[in-house]
């Protein structure tokens, strides 16, 4: 039996291929705040030289960017590299035991619930058309040809880390003396509880739940720091 080789790039990123996407954004967005935040408070405190200040925010910000997206583009690469050897391993599969992979798409409808005569049926009738593509779907949730892109991880990660720290290093250097330390401490506040609501959204998790908890985490961030640039 011929086995289907449709290894090409889908034209259309699935919906998975986008959330990822998203989400290493909306990671990428969250670190960056708090990370530039936290060096900001610490040499606001020790000083109050706006350029060194400013400095020292712009090169956490850059080094925070750039170690952001490195780490989503290793992940990603990682996974990719993982999806292409389990679809590797089916094809061979295909080739030595077509009945073993037969009887596997079969076993996974009858867990659903359909019945053994049904099941077969179904099973038969889709290994004759896309057997690559339905025992990696079955086994594995693989989409075939879909794989995460790292690039795009790492560019999103890059992009959003670099803007989330904008707010705070705006607000604590281009903002007037007196207005600059609460400019600062509510841009963090509002840009964190976006954060907290994209990645609720993007989780269906509880949008509530996740804004309080990441402007909890922001102040706590703000505390530490601030302690910590007494201590210098």
């Amino acid at each position: 039996m011929e086995i289907s080789k449709d290894n090409k790039q889908k034209k259309h990123e699935t919906l998975e291929e986008k959330l990822n996407t998203l989400r290493a954004g909306v990671l990428g967005s969250n670190d960056g705040i708090l990370t530039v935040v936290g060096v900001l408070f610490s040499v606001a405190v020790a000083t109050t030289n706006q350029f060194t200040i400013f400095i020292a925010g712009l090169s956490d910000l850059l080094a925070c960017a750039f170690s952001m997206a490195s780490g989503e583009y290793a992940s990603v690469s990682t996974q990719k590299d993982t999806e292409k050897s389990v679809v590797a391993t089916e094809t061979k599969l295909l080739k030595t035991d077509f009945e073993g992979e037969l009887k596997a798409v079969s076993d996974y409808y009858l867990s659903q619930g359909v019945s053994r005569e049904t099941s077969e049926k179904i099973a038969k009738d889709l290994m004759s058309k896309k057997p690559l593509e339905t025992i990696v779907d079955v086994k594995y949730g693989i989409q075939l040809g879909h794989y995460m892109n790292p690039w795009n991880a790492a560019f999103s990660s890059l992009f959003s880390a670099a803007a989330g720290g904008l707010f705070p290093l705006v607000a604590m250097t281009l903002v007037p003396g007196i207005f600059q330390w609460p400019a600062t401490i509510l841009a963090v506040c509002v840009s964190v509880a976006i954060t907290g609501f994209l990645s609720a959204k993007l989780g269906n998790g509880l949008v509530k739940t996740a804004m309080i908890r990441n402007v909890i985490v922001g102040i706590v961030t703000m505390i530490i720091h601030y302690s910590i640039g007494l201590l210098l």
